[in-house]
Parts: structure tokens; C-alpha cells; sequence
């Protein structure tokens, strides 16, 4: 193969194509490896991102648990105390689903 020179910038030495070739290959290698790392790096912070937010989804869903059992509880005590009551706002209630959800002529 015939050897081409081409001068460097400091003009003291003579550069091959062979090792220009040699440098982009290298360069080449670094950009995959680079790459390769940045994908890794963007794999792991999606996951733990996922994670987090099973973590979260977890934590609230327990505090809604709480909530809604704290909610049933103090109906049930009102019901206890106050059954008169209760049972006029479970038939006004009613009364006013009825009305809606029938079709009016």
C-alpha cells in the first residue's frame, strides 16, 4: 500500500493516513463506549424513577385505605347515634337519584 504523509500543524512531523485511520477508529470506539455508558446511565435513573413512584403510588394508596376506613367509621357512629336522621338523608338521597336518573315525558 502506498504511504501518503500529510504534515501536522507544528510541521514536525509527518502524519500516515494508516495512523489517521488508526485515530478515527479510536475515536470511533470512545463514541460507542460513550454512548453505551449514557444509555446505561438513562436505563438506571428511569428506574429508579420507576421505583419512586411505585413507592409513592404505594404510600398514598395506604393513606387512602386510611382515609376512606377513618370515613366508614364515622358514618357508622352517626348512623348509631342519630338513625333518625340518617335514614331521612338516605331517603332524600335516594328520592333525588330516582328524579334524575328517570326520563321525563
Amino acid at each position: 500500500m502506498a504511504k501518503s504523509s500529510v504534515s501536522s500543524l507544528s510541521g514536525d512531523e509527518d502524519v500516515t493516513v494508516e495512523d489517521l485511520s488508526a485515530q478515527i477508529e479510536t475515536l470511533r470506539n470512545d463514541l460507542a463506549a460513550l454512548t453505551h455508558s449514557i444509555s446505561d446511565f438513562g436505563s438506571a435513573k428511569t428506574q429508579q424513577a420507576a421505583e419512586a413512584a411505585r413507592a409513592k403510588a404505594v404510600e398514598l394508596g395506604e393513606a387512602g385505605r386510611d382515609r376512606a376506613a377513618a370515613g366508614l367509621g364515622q358514618a357508622e357512629d352517626f348512623v348509631r347515634t342519630q338513625p333518625a336522621t340518617a335514614m331521612g338523608i338516605a331517603a332524600g338521597v335516594g328520592f333525588l337519584v330516582g328524579m334524575l336518573t328517570t326520563a321525563r315525558r
